[in-house]
């Protein structure tokens, strides 16, 4: 009997779980329509998130070192970013991402990613475009987990370098392009293209930075993520 109540309390923080990812869409249309509200949207993003990773490691029965070692890869990617704020574009914070995505599954990407961008923009300035990276990052960290985790696809240096290359410029330069129509009140495909076109060299180079990062942390990150996967047993059957 009580492993039954157990068991229906799981279910039901599962679906509270699910009910708060419905929060994220809410906050890109709020985002778009009140651009001056995008503290607050960031903010609602963050809630719904946050919500859903807290209501489904609840559901999972989460250890204390699962949630650290989150907020140390988010932290990583905060700092890595900081480290080259010279540097316009090369960042390693979605060579990051992609790799805490493709060791510990989508939502393990997810969370990474949107919680890096909106934390290290306090560093380099809030705006209307949190919201928007927040999310492509978020995107770029669960196709990773998607690809390389659930579908289970090798691991390879040269397959993550693609997969970071192509992700970056498609999901992350293709929505923070967006948004820049959006804010910008573009009504017309040659305002669009311009608009496309003048943000591409950075994607490029976003991109590029993003495969050079890759190429040096894949083999160090993934070998210590792996061992301290296995030896201390963080999120070995994760199916976020």
């Amino acid at each position: 009997m009580e492993r039954g109540s157990v068991k229906k309390r799981m279910d039901k923080r599962k679906v509270q779980a699910a009910l708060c990812l419905l929060l994220l869409p809410a906050s890109l249309v709020l985002g778009a329509l009140r651009p001056e509200w995008f503290y607050g949207c960031s903010l609602l993003f963050l809630a719904g998130i946050l919500g859903a990773f807290f209501l489904y490691f609840e559901a999972s029965r989460p250890r204390a070192r699962e949630m650290a070692l989150l907020a140390v890869l988010s932290a990583l990617a905060v700092a890595g970013r900081a480290a080259f704020f010279l540097l316009p574009q090369i960042k390693p914070m979605a060579a990051v991402a992609i790799l805490s995505g493709a060791v510990f599954g989508p939502m393990a990407g997810v969370i990474v990613g949107s919680i890096s961008c909106f934390v290290s923009n306090f560093l380099f300035g809030q705006g209307p475009y949190t919201l928007w990276q927040m999310t492509g990052m978020g995107l770029v960290g669960a196709g990773a987990g998607i690809l390389f985790y659930s579908c289970r696809l090798p691991r390879k240096k040269w397959a993550l370098c693609l997969y970071g290359a192509v992700s970056v410029l498609l999901l992350y330069g293709g929505l923070v392009n967006f948004s820049s129509v959006i804010f910008m009140g573009m009504r017309n495909w040659e305002g669009i293209i311009a608009i496309y076109a003048a943000g591409l060299p950075f994607d490029l180079l976003h991109g590029a930075g993003t495969v050079l990062f890759l190429l040096l942390l894949t083999k160090p990150m993934l070998e210590k993520l792996e061992r301290v996967k296995v030896r201390y047993g963080i999120l070995q059957e994760s199916t976020f």
